[in-house]
């Protein structure tokens, strides 16, 4: 927060100075990327190996990626509900934006080819290899020195991942100084309206949408986010779901979730199941087609929604991401100007908050409902968790 502040303070004080500023962002963002790939294929490997029986692995994981698919659509469609309803976009001056033809985007959704979309996404691609090599894996004799090997691995990308995320405030200095500085600090206040809607959207989806599949589970919403509030602050503090997924596995199975659930569903679930990013998508391409005045069908709606289904699940839960699905997916569709972009540089980081911290509840809950439903949840452990979660318990 101090050093977003003194982004500000730079970029309007000093435009020039703020504009100079653009490489601390971009460089902090890029080196973020290059965890992605490797996080996803180390964490998927290893939960699919983590599990003895490889059948039961085609079981839950085919329940864990249809609960991924129905959730996420959910939040999608929520997303473009609300954005519709409260349109955030309308009366928005883009004046100082460098505007591309606008009636080309306004003709309709331009042709797309799901095939070039798939050998083009390198995260995509690296999914599917982890999840065949983890198959291939587990079949092999010598799986456990492999799988020793993996996890060795996979502690030290994630200490790195850990060191990283400490220059977040340096990434989020240079990136706000460079918005004020270009763009100035007007920006940020025609976008307030988005940012609250967003926030508020996700907190309603949390508690109502995630916390009815709890109730489901005979689970109270309440109660697990008591048990995880020290995680949820971590994410708050680094914008970034990866840095509390150490914390929150150990936790899962603390409460009485199987650990070969935990091991595979909540690594898949940081590239299936964002929901705290669908949300944000959907409400952003809204959000810039009412900027730009652009009339959207109904059939182009689906076909974004079906666009983002895909998109989103390429995207790790790391600081950036959506931001990244975005623009993929605003290049993907050809409806709407990549240069409406330049207007959500100012609050993304903001937001990013919010879809971290989403897609981090999102994961829990997943793994806590795929737990129920193969009779793998201990209730009587997971009440005396949450007991001990308690502040009174504390006294």
């Amino acid at each position: 927060m101090a050093s977003i502040t003194a982004g500000i303070l730079v970029g309007y004080i000093s435009p020039s100075t703020g504009v100079a500023m653009q490489p601390l962002g971009k460089y902090f963002i890029d080196v973020v990327k290059l965890f992605i790939n490797p996080i996803i294929l180390l964490t998927i490997i290893t939960g699919i190996c983590g599990m003895s029986d490889l059948k039961k692995v085609g079981k839950i994981g085919g329940k864990a990626i249809l609960y991924f698919e129905i959730v996420t659509t959910i939040a999608l469609v929520i997303g473009v509900v609300v954005a519709y309803v409260i349109q955030p976009g309308a009366h928005v001056d883009t004046s100082h934006i460098q505007k591309a033809d606008i009636s080309a985007y306004k003709q309709g959704a331009a042709t797309f080819s799901w095939s070039s979309f798939f050998k083009s996404n390198i995260t995509i691609q690296v999914l599917i290899f982890a999840i065949l090599a983890g198959v291939v894996i587990s079949k092999l004799k010598n799986r456990a020195f492999i799988i020793s090997k993996i996890n060795w691995a996979s502690k030290y990308v994630f200490k790195g991942l850990h060191f990283v995320m400490y220059l977040a405030p340096i990434g989020a200095f240079g990136g706000m100084a460079y918005t004020i500085g270009k763009y100035g600090v007007s920006t940020l206040l025609p976008l307030m309206k988005l940012m609250a809607c967003v926030y508020i959207t996700m907190a309603l989806f949390v508690i109502f949408i995630l916390g009815a599949v709890l109730k489901y589970c005979k689970v109270n919403i309440f109660s697990f986010l008591n048990y995880i509030k020290k995680e949820l602050l971590i994410v708050l503090g680094t914008s970034s779901s990866e840095a509390a997924l150490p914390s929150l596995m150990e936790k899962l199975e603390k409460m009485g979730c199987s650990k070969s659930v935990v091991g595979l569903v909540i690594p898949a679930g940081y590239s299936f199941n964002l929901d705290g990013t669908s949300i944000y998508l959907s409400m952003a391409i809204i959000f810039l087609a009412q900027v730009f005045n652009i009339h959207l069908s109904m059939e182009q709606i689906f076909t974004i929604i079906a666009i983002l289904m895909v998109t989103s699940k390429g995207a790790a839960g790391v600081t950036g991401s959506g931001f990244i699905v975005l623009s993929s997916t605003l290049t993907a569709t050809n409806m709407i100007p990549v240069e409406g972009l330049a207007l959500l540089l100012g609050v993304d980081r903001f937001m990013s908050e919010a879809r971290a911290i989403t897609n981090f509840i999102g994961n829990g809950i997943a793994t806590i409902f795929i737990s129920h439903t193969e009779k793998l949840l201990d209730h009587p452990k997971m009440h005396k968790a949450f007991s001990k979660e308690s502040p009174l318990d504390e006294v």
